[in-house]
């Protein structure tokens, strides 16, 4: 699975407001001190939890950004990743499967993170993400499978629930994932902590919004062409609302951090 780089980027600034800083304290308890930290960043497409997370980290880091997409990576690569203490941090790029990761492959990771990943991978592979990973994992923003519009429509949650069956297509977890990854890492002994991270999106990201209107419906119809014939009026009153600066959307996620053998 690919995802286009301008839509990553149209929604860096809304991750970054939505991440759970409450589990940053205790991820800093978690790492070792006084090393400096080797950071894999799991399908880290354009690379935007490394330059979130890297500023809030101190001591030296050195990235490796993990992603199927060598264009991609080559955006990563680009970044600027600063630590805490105003340092630069290295980075390398790998391209791969996150089904071909091995523990091998992570051995001397300090942390492994991930953002906007896990709903997008099987159980199989959320199980191999957690059989792999030795170190602590902050797996961040991921869908819940519920979303607010304000105002409200009829349709809003038949929409919602075919978008719902679509991310669950082909033996994807969609909004199971946080659960699965709950169990896969408590199964090998983590403690795991999650907190909330929703994306509160208003007139301030309306061409964020308007973009995620368009692929929300589009995917709804996908799954579910019987609502094909309300979709166009549907969302173009959606649309007319977001541009008019009407509209609110709430698109609830999880942030996770798994700390192994540890409290968290």
């Amino acid at each position: 699975m690919s995802f286009d780089p301008d839509w990553l980027a149209l929604r860096e600034g809304a991750d970054a407001a939505a991440r759970a800083a409450e589990l940053l304290d205790p991820l800093r308890a978690a790492l070792p001190p006084d090393e400096p930290l080797v950071i894999w960043d799991l399908g880290c497409g354009t690379g935007s939890l490394g330059r979130w997370l890297s500023g809030r980290l101190r001591g030296p880091q050195h990235w490796i950004l993990h992603d199927r997409d060598p264009a991609l990576l080559d955006r990563a690569r680009a970044g600027a990743y600063v630590t805490a203490d105003g340092l630069p941090a290295t980075i390398e790029t790998r391209a791969g499967d996150l089904g071909a990761l091995r523990a091998a492959d992570l051995v001397g990771a300090s942390l492994v993170v991930a953002s906007a990943l896990l709903d997008v991978l099987t159980a199989a592979e959320i199980d191999a993400v957690a059989a792999a990973t030795g170190c602590p994992a902050l797996l961040t923003l991921s869908v819940v499978g519920r979303v607010r519009l304000c105002p409200s429509e009829p349709l809003d949650a038949e929409f919602a629930a075919a978008f719902d069956a679509h991310q669950r297509r082909a033996g994807l977890l969609g909004p199971d994932a946080v659960t699965a990854a709950i169990g896969a890492f408590g199964r090998r002994g983590a403690t795991v902590t999650t907190r909330p991270s929703p994306w509160r999106l208003g007139p301030g990201q309306a061409a964020l919004t308007a973009e995620w209107l368009r692929g929300w419906v589009g995917a709804a119809v996908e799954q579910q062409p019987g609502l094909a014939p309300f979709a166009d009026d549907y969302l173009g009153r959606r649309l007319a609302d977001c541009a008019a600066g009407r509209l609110t959307v709430d698109v609830h996620h999880v942030d996770l951090l798994a700390v192994p053998g540890g409290t968290a």
